[in-house]
């Protein structure tokens, strides 16, 4: 029989490569196909496009196309996922609608899993550098980190990183940014009507919220 200290042992750490595996090592690839499956049938590729993309907060977004009815959109959030997915699978995303606008919002993830800001503005040039070798008029917004309740104790990190965000926009053409930290949070404090009941994604009204923040880079 092995010992109750050993077994134990084994246990933890197994559960510290479970852990490790599921910051790091999801497998979006048939969500990813789920995707492209979804928009075969109904994008026209004669129109242009306007892509959404990141993770849950823009998968979410139930009725972001009725938003902007005058518009071609296409959401390609992927929940859970951190900026390196987003470049892993850019092609099918992204790149395939030939978009005139894309709006990303990633990051998010990223620093909950311990990630540095630095290394998500490295990832995040590399995104840009990408989508520009294909379409070098295509602009991009960089839709900034969102404060939640169940992450707030993160919340210096997610400074730094909309503070590198936007000065990353600001020094670069065609690069913007879209800030919905601040009308998040109110003297200070998140305003957690803002959320449904996990404490991290967003209800309605705060979609409103980044409706208006992110509305006039469209029209």
């Amino acid at each position: 029989m092995i010992p109750i200290k050993l077994r134990y042992l084994v246990f933890l750490c197994c559960s510290l490569a479970l852990f490790c595996n599921a910051q790091t090592g999801q497998d979006f690839n048939e969500e990813v196909a789920l995707i492209a499956q979804r928009y075969d049938s109904i994008w026209d590729e004669e129109k242009e496009t306007i892509v959404f993309t990141g993770s849950s907060s823009v998968r979410l977004w139930e009725g972001l196309e009725d938003r902007f009815p005058d518009h071609q959109i296409i959401n390609t959030g992927f929940g859970g996922s951190l900026t390196s997915d987003l470049f892993e699978h850019l092609h099918s995303l992204v790149l395939a609608y030939n978009p005139t606008t894309v709006f990303i919002y990633e990051g998010d993830n990223d620093l909950y899993y311990r990630k540095s800001p630095k290394r998500v503005i490295r990832i995040t040039r590399k995104i840009i550098e990408r989508i520009w070798q294909n379409y070098p008029e295509t602009k991009i917004i960089l839709i900034s980190a969102k404060p939640s309740i169940v992450r707030w104790h993160l919340k210096k990190r997610y400074y730094r990183l909309n503070r590198k965000l936007r000065e990353f926009a600001e020094s670069t053409p065609q690069l913007y940014f879209a800030n919905v930290w601040d009308v998040m949070v109110r003297n200070g404090e998140i305003d957690e009507s803002l959320f449904v009941e996990d404490g991290l994604h967003i209800n309605q009204k705060g979609y409103d919220l980044w409706y208006k923040v992110i509305g006039p880079f469209i029209k």
